[in-house]
C-alpha cells in the first residue's frame, strides 16, 4: 500500500507541476508559489517525493523577481513551509538558489519574525 501512496503523491506533484508552468509562463509567479507551497510537505518520508515536491517550490521561488511584492500577495499561512524550502535551498549550495533563498530569508525574517525560523527548524515531522 505504501507504494500506491508514493505514487498517488508523485501523480498530484507532476499535476502540480503543469499547473504551476502554465502560471508561470501567465506571468503569475507569486500564484505559482503558492500553488507549490499548498499540500507541502508530501506525508511521506520517501525522498522521491521530497525531491520532486523541492523541485517544483523552486522552480516557483526563483521565477519571483518582486521580493517584496510576493509579501503583499503571499499569506502568513505559507510562510512557515516557505522557511524550510529556504533552508533546503541554501544546502543546495547552489549560488543562484542561495542567492535567492537568502533575498526571501531576510524579507520573510523581517515580516514573519524570528518564531518563524525557529518553527522551521523545530518542526522534525514535517521534513522537506
Amino acid at each position: 500500500m505504501e507504494a500506491e501512496n508514493i505514487e498517488a503523491i508523485i501523480a498530484r506533484i507532476e499535476h502540480k507541476t503543469r499547473k504551476i508552468e502554465s502560471l508561470l509562463k501567465q506571468l503569475k509567479p507569486v500564484e505559482a508559489l503558492k500553488t507549490a507551497l499548498e499540500g507541502s510537505p508530501p506525508n511521506t518520508k520517501d525522498e522521491r517525493c521530497k525531491s520532486a515536491n523541492w523541485i517544483v517550490v523552486h522552480r516557483a521561488m526563483m521565477a519571483i523577481k518582486d521580493v517584496d511584492g510576493m509579501f503583499s500577495s503571499l499569506d502568513p499561512e505559507y510562510y512557515d513551509i516557505l522557511m524550510k524550502y529556504l533552508y533546503r535551498g541554501l544546502a543546495t549550495g547552489d549560488r543562484p538558489t542561495c542567492d535567492q533563498c537568502l533575498k526571501i530569508h531576510e524579507r520573510l525574517t523581517e515580516r514573519a519574525g524570528l518564531g518563524c525560523i525557529l518553527r522551521a527548524l523545530a518542526d522534525t515531522v514535517n521534513t522537506v
